[in-house]
């Protein structure tokens, strides 16, 4: 009985111990270093509030960071009665205020009970330094990279004296090279170092393409001293040559984008063109209809944007195609071999469903929103960035003609269109059901053509008049490339966006077109066939 009351009394004591022991942390968590500076902050005036924030940014605790955010934003207040810091923030379109430790909206604080900490532009300006300096001791390397290069504007000593204590600790490649940038701008920026120390700084400096560098190194053409002169505009020639050939790769970069959205509005033309003969003056609008399918599933999908494309992309196809079947069952089979007639039938089939548009849509443009995978860019150096609906559109533009490729090649349905290209009488005497053929061709290029408008619609607004804009773009690939030629298509579609956007800079967007237009002209003149002229007696 006695061994039980010890043995209970000790578990007691123990757990009384235990309890104290994990109760510790927790207080010295709630009375730290950093409270009665952040009283402080909320009671001192704007002109004496630089010397608290140094201070506070001295304590280099984890939540500075949020309290100089919210400082530089303007949202930071506190609370008239007890001075607690507290951030504005609004929920569901109403103002409330955040607890800055726990992150939980104070329940019935109203303005009246709260007053602002307002700051100038010179603290907005020491906040956004101290902001990145303390993102220099942060756990990720990107976070300690941006924190870099944001300072590059603005060295101080007390900046280049954090950088010199952290930079042989550091252990990340990309965050050392930025700060090793940093200390060589802050080097050569120094007169009264010697000028061979100077000089090997700039040297350094000439393999940067950040704009900061720039500006420093034209500054330091200007300086005193001829040696340090000659070195900065060395540097400055050898990024200007490096910036020239990022960006032709930059013009090249939208070339083949403009040549991928001619390739997927051009290419189910070729189709039809080369099998059928056919005109299709409507086929601008089959890309309009696949961009207001696009719109019409994000109208019905809100809450999943980012997944409503891939949705689209088949209904666009589906819905395009189904016209496009409608339309070649309805008019085009009763104009076989009158191309005259056919052309004018599919203008007025155009001109009938651009007003349908107008009449169920409104004639206003519709604007459909781009996921947030597709939105942004990827910066490849400071001179250099690649948008990333742009590059997922090219990508997409290659898949769409390999997978068309496949279904031509490897399908019975492929056996039979390329039958009825090359010779439609022989086609029709060996059994092939030509009239089934022409409503799937059509069909399919028209299915093709909305899922360029899906691409489209990430680009730009939809509108009635949207497939207007590429139907004389997508004639003119079809000519150059070769009639009914899939990789004449490819090749003509690449050549005649690149052409353009290369000829934009010097001649201006209409002109650029007419001497695209001229130059079509001029070799259809030499190569009526094209670059790839079809094969086969009838195309003789």
């Amino acid at each position: 009985m006695t061994l039980r009351r010890i043995t209970l009394r000790h578990c007691i004591a123990l757990c009384c111990c235990l309890f104290g022991l994990l109760s510790l942390p927790t207080f010295a968590a709630e009375s730290t270093d950093l409270d009665p500076l952040l009283i402080k902050l909320a009671e001192v005036k704007m002109n004496d509030m630089v010397p608290v924030l140094v201070e506070i940014e001295a304590t280099s605790e984890e939540a500075v960071l949020p309290i100089f955010q919210y400082l530089v934003e303007g949202s930071l207040h506190y609370i008239k009665t007890s001075k607690q810091l507290v951030a504005q923030v609004e929920v569901s379109g109403v103002i409330r205020y955040k607890d800055l430790l726990t992150g939980q909206v104070v329940a019935d604080l109203s303005k009246s009970d709260v007053d602002k900490i307002r700051v100038n532009n010179t603290l907005r300006v020491y906040l956004r330094n101290a902001i990145a300096r303390i993102q220099l001791s942060a756990k990720s390397p990107s976070v300690r990279e941006s924190a870099v290069r944001s300072l590059l504007s603005k060295l101080d000593q007390e900046t280049v004296a954090t950088l010199e204590s952290l930079y042989p600790n550091e252990t990340n490649k990309k965050v050392k090279e930025a700060m090793a940038l940093a200390l060589a701008m802050n080097t050569a920026a120094q007169t009264q170092l010697a000028p061979s120390n100077r000089i090997a700084a700039i040297d350094t400096l000439s393999t940067s393409l950040e704009s900061d560098v720039r500006n420093l190194l034209t500054q330091l053409t200007r300086d005193g001293n001829a040696a340090v002169v000659s070195a900065a505009n060395a540097a400055l020639e050898k990024i200007a040559q490096r910036v020239n050939r990022f960006a032709f790769v930059d013009q090249l970069f939208f070339g083949l984008s403009l040549g991928s959205v001619l390739l997927l509005a051009s290419i189910g033309l070729a189709i039809t063109f080369g099998v059928m003969g056919v005109i299709n003056m409507a086929h601008g609008e089959m890309i309009m209809l696949g961009a207001y399918t696009t719109y019409v599933v994000q109208l019905i999908m809100p809450n999943y944007i980012d997944y409503s494309i891939w949705v689209a992309i088949p209904a666009a196809f589906l819905v395009s195609g189904l016209m496009g079947v409608l339309i070649e069952r309805l008019v085009i089979c009763r104009l076989h071999g009158r191309p005259l007639e056919t052309l004018l039938a599919t203008f007025g089939i155009s001109l009938i469903l651009q007003q349908l548009v107008r009449t169920i849509f409104s004639p206003l443009n519709r604007q459909v929103s781009t996921p947030s995978w597709m939105s942004g860019s990827w910066e490849i150096n400071p001179v250099l960035s690649l948008t990333l609906n742009r590059l997922y559109i090219l990508a997409f533009a290659l898949l769409v003609f390999i997978v068309l490729v496949i279904v031509l090649k490897k399908t019975s349905l492929g056996l039979n269109v390329r039958a009825v290209s090359q010779n439609r009488n022989m086609a029709k005497a060996m059994g092939v059901k030509t009239h089934w053929v022409d409503a799937m061709t059509f069909g399919l290029g028209s299915g093709i053509a909305g899922i360029a408008g899906v691409a489209l619609s990430q680009l730009t607004n939809v509108g009635p008049n949207l497939g207007q804009s590429y139907i004389i773009d997508s004639f003119m690939v079809v000519v150059f490339g070769g009639v009914g030629n899939l990789l004449g298509t490819l090749v003509a579609a690449f050549t005649l966006g690149i052409a353009t956007k290369f000829l934009e800079p010097t001649t201006g967007a209409v002109l650029a077109a007419i001497l695209v237009l001229v130059f079509i002209i001029l070799f259809i003149q030499k190569r009526p066939k094209g670059l790839f002229p079809q094969k086969g007696r009838a195309a003789e």
